[in-house]
């Protein structure tokens, strides 16, 4: 995989700084049960990262100490962690907000038979990767098979409430070099369809980018087309996404336990920065404010602004589809001609009719 942080300039991105700290989000580890070719994170089934007992300990005391009312848990996938279930446990019984980002298939790995139980007893908010309702369009990005699965996991999911009394989240991201449609009107294609087909209920449509790092980014320079993404994204930029991107508010923390102001930077191996420290690690933030704190930027971080924005919580404004129809893209947020014909076959855009 080619490296993708050298293609990633300082550039103009404008300067930020930090709120203070509302959310955690923490990588329990790269193994996934999955190998998806949008992956930002890299996992897969033969990853061995994993968070141990006595860092996820750190984050718990760190999650009282900073008054954080939101633990989002990711991966790989982060059920897979040998300490998931007491981890969450343990939050809960703080009071504080779970969210859990769940692959869907994983609910049928050998092991996690009664994940979708666990996640109910303790009202975790499942934000469930669906990148369309099309299942060729899933099986293309994610695997054979995966559509499918995903759908029993959805129906098991409602079974127990979720996308009624619980929260269940979906999101989406685009399969090919584009900006992801407008949020509300495909949230509304999702519900028609998913509810028709299948009988599937949920709570919201989360849109996401695609970031250019890891696989995505890898992906997009062996192509010889990173630069004109890159440049898709930064044409794309709106100035008033700023105040609600997700690095003023949140902190993410590895499987080691270092920290960095969000998960992208984190997959980049830019950590945060604090008082002229080279790595900041859990221990470090006891005790610190990291309101006013600068936040690291580099030209990726046009991902979460363009257009109507991107973020772990899916767009951050309302916007017209029209804006969307920038740099070679059409109205729908699928790329009209240009980086759409020269990326690689099975990679395009997904078709939503």
């Amino acid at each position: 995989m080619r490296d993708t942080l050298s293609l990633l300039g300082r550039g103009d991105f404008p300067a930020l700084r930090r709120r203070g700290v509302s959310a955690l989000q923490a990588n329990l580890g790269y193994r996934c049960n999955q190998t998806c070719q949008h992956c930002h994170v890299n996992a897969g089934p033969h990853r061995t990262e994993a968070m141990e007992r006595e860092t996820a300990k750190l984050l718990l005391e760190l999650l009282g100490r900073c008054r954080a009312t939101t633990l989002d848990l990711t991966g790989g996938a982060p059920e897979l962690n040998p300490h998931f279930r007491w981890l969450v446990t343990q939050a809960r019984s703080l009071g504080c907000e779970v969210i859990e980002r769940c692959n869907l298939t994983v609910l049928e790995t050998p092991g996690q038979e009664d994940l979708a139980d666990f996640l109910a007893s303790e009202s975790v908010q499942v934000v469930a990767s669906l990148p369309c309702y099309l299942e060729d369009n899933v099986d293309r990005q994610r695997g054979k098979g995966v559509f499918e699965a995903s759908i029993r996991g959805l129906r098991r999911l409602n079974a127990l409430g979720y996308g009624t009394r619980l929260t269940l989240n979906l999101v989406f991201n685009p399969q090919g070099p584009s900006l992801p449609p407008e949020q509300a009107s495909l949230e509304s294609d999702y519900r028609r369809m998913l509810s028709d087909r299948y009988g599937v209920v949920f709570t919201r449509l989360l849109t996401l980018a695609n970031m250019p790092i890891q696989r995505f980014g890898s992906m997009l320079a062996s192509q010889g087309i990173f630069d004109e993404y890159l440049s898709l994204l930064r044409g794309a930029h709106r100035p008033e996404n700023l105040d609600a991107v997700m690095c003023r508010d949140l902190v993410s923390i590895d499987w080691q336990g270092y920290v960095y102001d969000c998960d992208f930077n984190q997959m980049l191996g830019l950590p945060l920065r604090l008082h002229g420290r080279p790595r900041v690690h859990l221990r470090d933030l006891l005790g610190e404010s990291l309101a006013d704190n600068p936040v690291v930027v580099r030209d990726h971080c046009f991902g979460c602004t363009a257009g109507q924005g991107s973020s772990c919580g899916g767009a951050l404004s309302t916007q017209a589809e029209s804006t969307l129809a920038v740099d070679g893209l059409s109205g729908s947020g699928e790329p009209a001609m240009g980086l759409r014909a020269r990326f690689a076959p099975g990679t395009a855009g997904v078709d939503l009719r």
